[in-house]
């Protein structure tokens, strides 16, 4: 069994999701990288980890289906023996940011099955391997960690499917936070803002002109890193009596101004 702590970040291959399992390493955690469709990008992050001194496995699977979701845990625990951090940050963008009176189903199925129904059968999987490895001592406890969005809460009409997934994430950090801690298992909901990476590069110059006017109190573009600490905060000791909570990493946008 590994002695290192070891945290599973879906989507890790680049942007935000590498940004974490980077700063994971950073912070004496052995990571599992999950790419789907980017071997190289994750071959390449897990060559950076073992040259700064980590340890870093990259695993293939679609967090959308349910025997790729069994390969990631089974996967991870064949590697490290243990799993104590899982970071759900697979996610996707509204395929043709289409309007609300234009949606499809096909569009919404393809967002809901990686954005929320993926990320709630992986936490309930790597909850049922948490547990038994928790009353075994052989870790100390978990943390599920949630990457939503500040569009969980802001309205865009043009990726109703998206807006809408992002919401039933707090839900989802609620229930699994309440029902996790008497398991010794910690659950939180983090909101990153306007932060650069490939989802936002198709719309970069739209929000260079709104984050100049004041988007949010602090006038500048997000990095993953700026999540990737608040990631690293969560899943230490630092705040040992909460769960549940949600964390906005998005420069101060959701405080309402008049």
């Amino acid at each position: 069994m590994y002695s290192r702590p070891v945290a599973l970040v879906t989507g890790s291959s680049r942007g935000i999701g590498a940004g974490i399992a980077a700063e994971l390493a950073r912070h004496q955690f052995a990571v599992a990288v999950n790419y789907y469709r980017s071997p190289q990008p994750a071959a390449e992050l897990v060559a950076q980890i073992e040259a700064e001194g980590g340890s870093a496995v990259a695993l293939q699977g679609n967090v959308g289906l349910g025997m790729d979701r069994e390969r990631l845990i089974s996967q991870t625990l064949e590697k490290f023996g243990r799993l104590d951090v899982l970071v759900n940050n697979a996610g996707i963008t509204s395929p043709g940011r289409r309007d609300v009176l234009e949606a499809t189903e096909e569009s919404w199925d393809e967002v809901f099955d990686t954005n929320l129904k993926g990320p709630f059968f992986l936490a309930q999987r790597a909850a049922q391997a948490m547990i038994p490895l928790i009353g075994q001592k052989k870790i100390e406890r978990g943390t599920i960690v949630n990457i939503s969005s500040i569009s969980a809460y802001a309205v865009s009409t043009n990726r109703p499917d998206y807006c809408i997934a992002k919401a039933g994430m707090q839900m989802m950090t609620w229930l699994l936070a309440a029902r996790l801690a008497d398991c010794g298992i910690r659950v939180y909901e983090i909101c990153p803002g306007v932060i650069a990476s490939d989802m936002t590069a198709p719309v970069r110059e739209k929000y260079d002109r709104l984050i100049a006017e004041g988007l949010s109190p602090i006038r500048r573009w997000g990095q993953p890193s700026d999540v990737a600490r608040a990631v690293v905060a969560v899943v230490s000791d630092a705040f040992p009596f909460t769960t549940g909570e949600r964390i906005n990493v998005d420069g101060g946008y959701h405080i309402r101004r008049l």
